[in-house]
């Protein structure tokens, strides 16, 4: 059970209103959301939070210093280059064999960290949840690629950034209102994807043409 600890008096106290199991299953969607979105920022702000907030029930492996500072200059890394037309996508390439395992990977040590679930199946479920996010994440950018200027990209790239950070920082006391906002959030970026699908095309047609100059 995620549980929060009074730095105070050194008791804890578990979330009110929801049982472990629901909260081992709201967290591990919003985290797979996330993960879809940036995987390494996703585990270092878990970490974070374990390891500064007092929080029992995240991954003990996630608050390693050396866990928190790789995963802190990857994001970073990520952070800009998500910023950059046609190399966001690049990035995005690549991490399509990421950020699926890397949800796969935080749902299963959820539920083994709190020992209410099987981790394959919260592994499943983060995984498949990590997907989805990333595909429609990938395609919504492509699409926005096709902009002339810049600004277009970097205010989709800092919306995602500040609805990741809000919607894990949420979920440590409110998971089902975390996982409720997270499923909002992909429902509307699938929607959007579809509907700009043909952006979408000319975007992929963009960028091949950008890598082919590289």
């Amino acid at each position: 059970m995620i549980t929060i600890i009074g730095h105070a008096s050194d008791s804890a106290s578990t979330l009110p209103g929801y049982d472990s199991c629901m909260d081992v299953v709201a967290m591990t969607f919003a985290s797979g959301w996330a993960s879809g979105l940036n995987a390494y920022a996703t585990v270092f702000l878990l970490g974070m939070i374990g390891r500064l907030g007092g929080i029992e029930g995240i991954p003990a492996g996630f608050e390693r210093i050396d866990v928190l500072v790789v995963m802190g200059v990857l994001a970073l890394v990520e952070f800009f280059a998500d910023k950059i037309p046609y190399l966001d996508t690049a990035w995005d390439a690549v991490s399509t064999f990421i950020r699926p395992v890397a949800g796969a990977l935080i749902g299963a040590m959820l539920a083994g960290a709190n020992g209410d679930l099987l981790p394959m199946t919260m592994g499943a479920l983060g995984g498949v949840t990590a997907l989805v996010s990333h595909a429609a994440k990938a395609g919504v950018r492509l699409a926005v690629n096709t902009s002339p200027e810049p600004l277009s990209n970097i205010g989709a790239s800092l919306a995602g950034d500040a609805a990741l950070v809000t919607v894990l920082t949420l979920a440590i006391a409110y998971p089902v209102q975390a996982a409720v906002i997270a499923a909002v959030l992909l429902v509307a970026t699938i929607a959007l994807a579809v509907l700009l699908l043909a952006q979408i095309r000319k975007g992929f047609i963009a960028f091949r043409g950008w890598l082919a100059t590289r």
